[in-house]
């Protein structure tokens, strides 16, 4: 049976009319997403450039990356803006245009998914896990539960994903920290599609030229 978010599936019935015995207060994120990210990316030891919120691969996430200057430089004597065309950027791994594809011109430092729930969160970034390094940003009452105890920590643990807590006040604190060592996929057409997007994002945070 369907159960209203913020309610108890436990109801009364009077009057035939549904009645549900307990309110739950839906959990909020105690600071806006940047300011939460910002701050995470800090907790981590992420350095870079802390991106506004976007959505990749259907996820929402904020990237921290860095701008390859030498590269970005490179692209602009060439005349190759930044590509988000993801169908274009797949022919660039093909054998036949691998030597000619543009370098990328984008570090990315992390990804962090900010989130109320921790299955939204981890749902957000484990697929950019496959990749680097990707954490999540919790409110601090999500995490006092037994269902994160019992089923967050150990897909956290198994992906390498860190768990970055905000109290009330928004003061954040480290809960688990990034697995480092552990097997990444390597450059392919999607990590390329989403370093490309990151340029993007780069160099209008910047307020850089483009090609």
């Amino acid at each position: 049976m369907a159960v209203t978010p913020g309610h108890t599936g436990n109801s009364v019935v009077a009057g035939g009319r549904s009645f549900p015995t307990r309110v739950v207060p839906p959990v909020e994120l105690p600071a806006s997403v940047s300011v939460l990210a910002r701050d995470a990316a800090a907790q981590l030891g992420w350095h870079g450039v802390v991106l506004p919120e976007v959505t990749m691969l259907g996820r929402r996430v904020c990237v921290v990356a860095k701008l390859r200057t030498d590269t970005h430089a490179e692209r602009i004597a060439m005349g190759v803006a930044p590509v988000t065309d993801r169908a274009t950027v797949a022919t660039w791994t093909w054998p036949e245009f691998a030597p000619t594809a543009p370098a990328a011109a984008a570090e990315i430092v992390g990804v962090l998914a900010v989130a109320r729930h921790w299955r939204t969160a981890m749902a957000s970034a484990v697929p950019f896990s496959r990749y680097g390094e990707a954490a999540v940003v919790l409110p601090t009452s999500a995490v006092l539960s037994r269902d994160y105890l019992d089923n967050c920590l150990p897909r956290a643990r198994s992906y390498g994903v860190g768990v970055v807590t905000a109290d009330e006040d928004a003061r954040v604190d480290l809960d688990i920290d990034v697995r480092r060592e552990r097997i990444l996929l390597p450059e392919d057409a999607v990590s390329r599609w989403i370093n490309e997007m990151v340029y993007e994002q780069l160099l209008a945070s910047y307020d850089l030229p483009v090609a």
